[in-house]
């Protein structure tokens, strides 16, 4: 009631009202030519999809973009894929999407629970297909360009089903997807998560990944925003493992005022900043920041940066960390920040 009396009076006041933020994913896509390639793809037109892959070129950020929105169409719709294998059985682009298909399966049958709420049926699914992917990914990588890392960034997501993969082959693929692409943004993002507490790492390797590349990597990297990343799973971990309640809001918001976490946090926006970020991930470094502002109190800032995000949004990991699901905690903070 109190949300519709502020409106009301908003109304009253004269003042403009900004854009309710719309979930809907096809209009957040700022890559026209891959909306339309996988709207041609699911006509069975998989030439299409051949050539929005290869058009991305040596840019691994579109490219794995690319990649993996048409692996996301091939986990619901997958003839025009198998299609392209059948034509072309070795191209790479398609032996690709199908090893990120795999993946995107395995993460369905697991779900997003917790693993004391996930049941062993779901972790068997997740473990076949998750070794049904790496077994692709190997030949991907087999088939890849000289510089090309997208096939390590998928087999580094394998291995969140295999622990032993994890002690013997960490290293090994990082480092190689690495060489090929030093400051690659899914590269390092898969490696934090798997270095993070919750599997089976620590806070201090999980944070040394982040900043480590935040700070090798050049001004406007989208790397350069993955500390934040790592302070939204350091606080998930330490004030709200497994709960989403008012009281672990507040122990958030306390943690993200910390003059310290402040201090840090501000040097790598400003750094993300001085440079021209990639649109690839774009949407989700900006939701980081948006993020951090909601959490630390900042109105103004989070204000500004939703503005920059605009009304067609996807929510990305991390808001359903504070808040009981992604969508319902942006709009929570997009509400705050635009004093509804």
């Amino acid at each position: 009631m109190f949300t519709y009396v502020k409106l009301f009076f908003r109304f009253l006041s004269g003042e403009e009202f900004p854009d309710t933020p719309e979930f809907d994913a096809d209009r957040a896509l700022n890559d026209q030519p891959l909306r339309e390639a996988r709207d041609r793809a699911r006509h069975g037109d998989w030439q299409a999809a051949r050539k929005v892959v290869e058009d991305a070129g040596a840019d691994w950020e579109l490219k794995g973009r690319r990649v993996g929105l048409l692996s996301d169409l091939a986990a619901t719709d997958d003839g025009w894929l198998y299609a392209w294998l059948r034509a072309a059985p070795s191209d790479p682009s398609a032996v690709l999407i199908q090893a990120a298909m795999l993946g995107h399966k395995a993460g369905e049958a697991r779900g997003s629970a917790s693993a004391a709420n996930t049941s062993a049926e779901q972790f068997a699914g997740f473990e076949q297909l998750s070794e049904a992917s790496a077994q692709v990914s190997q030949r991907a990588m087999a088939l890849a360009a000289p510089n090309d890392p997208l096939p390590w960034v998928e087999m580094l997501g394998t291995m969140f089903a295999d622990r032993h993969a994890r002690t013997a082959y960490f290293d090994e693929i990082f480092d190689e997807g690495r060489r090929r692409d030093p400051f690659n943004f899914d590269l390092h993002w898969t490696a934090l998560s798997l270095r993070c507490q919750k599997w089976g790492g620590s806070h201090d390797l999980m944070f040394a990944t982040a900043r480590g590349v935040a700070e090798a990597a050049p001004p406007g990297y989208s790397a350069v925003m993955l500390p934040l990343f790592a302070h939204f799973e350091y606080s998930m971990i330490e004030y709200g493992w497994g709960e989403r309640t008012d009281k672990t809001l507040k122990a958030h918001r306390r943690y993200f005022t910390r003059p310290e976490v402040q201090q840090e946090l501000d040097h790598w926006i400003a750094k993300w900043r001085a440079g021209t970020p990639n649109p690839a991930k774009l949407s989700t470094c900006r939701q980081w920041q948006a993020l951090y502002y909601s959490l630390a109190g900042r109105r103004a800032e989070a204000k500004a940066v939703f503005d920059e995000i605009g009304q067609f949004v996807v929510p990305t990991t991390g808001w359903g960390y504070f808040w009981a699901g992604g969508e319902y905690g942006y709009l929570k903070a997009w509400m705050w920040a635009n004093r509804i």
